[in-house]
């Protein structure tokens, strides 16, 4: 399939082949299972002290004949303080006890990372790639894109642009003003997020893919850049849903062709 290459001002310049992979058939499920996984490699371990309600001098005097032994005396066989006045026989240690240990913490040395085959990855990667030039299913993610060639592929003198407000320009002239708008909007989040430093929501805009650095977009809200070969599922497919609007260089596109085919 040829898709039209746009130049700054987003006239056609020249027509170039879309590498096979974007012909890969869409498969929704691993996608889904593939960024789950990869979120779960962020997903940092927490847990209770081991020791927690553990430091307490109680203990349990279990022997039948000893001198003071907790048997025969009308009380539940659980650890408690002995010797020490008004707290003489409370109960401690055992998670139903006042001040005791919980009994079924959260372990700290849990492992929460989700094992993905790789060829299960890679299949991932590819179907999410394939994803951004569905027209559908960009517009189902959200993304306000006229009828037009999917995905947008740039010149290569994208890249040499050096201010936020030239690549603000750029992108109205590739009629994707709108979709700026769209990105920007933030709403505060319902629910107790809003004291845990999670006030807004923000949305998810467009992806700009590359070949090498690029600076200029990274203040544009709702805006990732991204080099060809740090692409992921979570960021061709945010939230698990494909078809994220994607713009990718010249040259980037190239590049996926040698990867991925």
């Amino acid at each position: 399939m040829k898709v039209p290459v746009l130049d700054m001002s987003g006239n056609k310049k020249e027509e170039i082949e879309l590498p096979s992979v974007f012909n890969t058939p869409l498969r929704e499920d691993v996608i889904k299972r593939a960024v789950l996984a990869e979120q779960s490699w962020r997903r940092q371990p927490y847990g209770a002290d081991p020791m927690a309600g553990m430091r307490s001098s109680a203990h349990y005097h279990g022997l039948r004949d000893y001198r003071y032994t907790m048997m025969n005396r009308e009380m539940a066989r659980m650890a408690r303080i002995h010797g020490s006045g008004y707290l003489s026989w409370r109960a401690r240690v055992v998670p139903q006890a006042v001040k005791g240990r919980r009994a079924h913490p959260p372990k700290a040395d849990k492992n929460w990372a989700q094992k993905i085959n790789k060829k299960e990855f890679m299949l991932a990667l590819k179907s999410a790639i394939a994803a951004t030039s569905n027209i559908n299913l960009v517009r189902n993610r959200g993304h306000v894109v006229s009828d037009r060639a999917l995905p947008i592929i740039v010149d290569d003198s994208f890249k040499s642009l050096k201010k936020t407000k030239e690549v603000k320009d750029t992108l109205k002239k590739l009629n994707l003003g709108d979709e700026l708008k769209r990105a920007a909007k933030k709403k505060i989040r319902a629910g107790r997020g809003k004291t845990r430093g999670r006030k807004y929501k923000k949305k998810k805009g467009i992806l700009i893919v590359v070949d090498e650095e690029f600076k200029a977009a990274q203040n544009i809200p709702g805006i990732d850049v991204c080099l060809v070969e740090n692409l992921t599922p979570e960021v061709l497919a945010p939230g698990t849903v494909p078809g994220r609007l994607t713009i990718f260089t010249k040259s980037a596109i190239q590049k996926i062709g040698e990867l991925y085919g």
